[in-house]
């Protein structure tokens, strides 16, 4: 089959972009299975955990912009823009949510003890990202990026 219709266009952007995603979910199962020696099946649909998957899709879509438009094009500057808003969520943002999530459930255990049902549920705590998770998320983005650009150049010859 000829991939090479994809290579140097703006589906070779998306597909390594939403495949870096992908890669870094079941990735994340992984490195949980290993450091925890738990099967957690949940990691494969939520945030946080090591490594990024933001990170890695948005890191993965700049770099393939990069490749594909040059680095000093506005379309790598918009693309690199984008990524770092989003890591910053990811670190920043949602990790606070989380930790505010965790002292809430704290509160709600301490005050209501077995009627958690009765105070809207459990809040989700893990939302967000360290900055290791982050970083993690994005050296993979760069690496997978530039494999799967090199692949796909050598469909075109």
């Amino acid at each position: 089959m000829n991939f090479g219709w994809i290579y140097g266009t703006g589906y070779e952007a998306l597909i390594i972009g939403i495949s870096a995603v992908i890669i870094a979910q079941v990735l994340k199962f992984f490195v949980h299975l290993i450091w925890k020696r738990k099967v957690d099946l949940r990691l494969f649909t939520t945030t946080g955990g090591m490594p990024s998957s933001h990170s890695a899709g948005v890191i993965g879509l700049s770099t393939t912009v990069g490749l594909i438009c040059g680095f000093s094009s506005i379309e790598f500057a918009m693309a690199f823009g984008y990524a770092l808003v989003v890591m910053y969520d990811a670190a920043g943002v949602r990790r606070a949510a989380g930790k505010q999530a965790a002292c809430l459930n704290k509160i709600i255990m301490d005050i209501y003890k077995q009627e958690l049902k009765e105070a809207g549920g459990r809040l989700k705590e893990l939302l967000g990202h360290t900055p290791m998770q982050v970083l993690a998320g994005a050296v993979f983005g760069v690496i997978y990026s530039y494999y799967m650009h090199i692949l796909f150049a050598t469909f075109v010859k």
